[in-house]
């Protein structure tokens, strides 16, 4: 798996909206999106950047509760608390990059990041 750097101080943007593919589109390997049966260009680049958009947002966001749910799992005051290799071994991660999300982790529930109202908020 891909390490990322965590993201700070970048503004968050509202993503497209996914909308859902029926079971047997999703099924079909060509079917992405319904951009296939898209001809024209303009349009096509249209909706392929906002799923882009979309799926980076989403990937962002994931990001950020993987590293909350790392800062909660290595909170010291929990009795069944993990360490951070055990972290990275649930995760697929490296420990050091562990550590990373665990420190981002809890930035983000200090409310250091965004708009400083911390969990909850959804901007």
């Amino acid at each position: 798996m891909a390490e990322q750097t965590p993201r700070r101080n970048e503004p968050r943007l509202r993503p497209a909206p996914l909308l859902f593919e029926p079971a047997e589109a999703a099924g079909d390997p060509e079917h992405f999106f319904d951009l296939e049966s898209i001809d024209d260009p303009r349009a096509l680049l249209d909706r392929a950047t906002e799923l882009t958009l979309a799926f980076r947002a989403a990937a962002d966001r994931a990001v950020e509760f993987q590293a909350i749910a790392a800062a909660q799992l290595a909170d010291p005051r929990r009795f069944d608390r993990l360490t951070a290799a055990a972290i990275a071994e649930r995760a697929e991660w490296t420990e050091d990059y562990a550590k990373k999300m665990i420190e981002f982790g809890r930035d983000l529930m200090r409310g250091v990041e965004g708009n400083g109202h911390g969990i909850g908020d959804h901007a």
